[in-house]
């Protein structure tokens, strides 16, 4: 990220002031040293920032394209950002390869459908669980071992690089 945000932490005193927050190289009005982006993400975790957007509740994944932060779910705050952290890993442990894996339909499917399918069937109430990103990378993984194939075009392309964006795509399992 090239340009100022705004950043607030709380001194000694608790007291809220506005921080303005500079990247390459990072810095910040409150004096702080700042030399990397590990030292940064420290600086906002201890004002209680999501280490992610610095408290702008904004993420810029690609240059010039800006979105609502995931890391803490556009709040800019610390604690949305470990809740969600949390429910990735506890994702995870619900959620095993192996079901996802025996869960696939045998024709074209979406992502949305194979999540809602795997949170039917685990008995996983909505919004608790990130039950869409974790089946998106499971699908990714057996994608990676050939069990299936992503063949919807992309919705969007954000740079000159290749980077593309995937708003619900299809997948097909693969024939071995």
């Amino acid at each position: 990220m090239s340009h100022h945000q705004q950043l607030q932490c709380q001194g000694m005193n608790q007291e809220k002031k506005q921080h303005t927050m500079s990247y390459a190289p990072y810095s910040c009005s409150c004096g702080a040293e700042l030399p990397d982006q590990v030292t940064a993400e420290l600086h906002a975790s201890e004002a209680n920032l999501c280490t992610a957007c610095f408290g702008t509740t904004e993420e810029e994944p690609f240059p010039g394209w800006r979105r609502r932060c995931l890391a803490c779910a556009g709040t800019g705050r610390r604690g949305p950002q470990l809740v969600w952290e949390l429910a990735h890993v506890e994702a995870e442990s619900v959620i095993p390869v192996r079901v996802v894996l025996a869960l696939l339909p045998g024709r074209p499917f979406r992502l949305s459908e194979l999540a809602d399918l795997v949170r039917e069937r685990l008995n996983l109430a909505p919004g608790r669980l990130p039950v869409g990103p974790r089946v998106r990378d499971v699908l990714l993984q057996l994608r990676e071992e050939g069990e299936v194939e992503l063949i919807s075009a992309p919705d969007q392309l954000m740079d000159d690089s290749g980077a593309v964006l995937y708003d619900d795509p299809y997948w097909v399992r693969t024939v071995r």
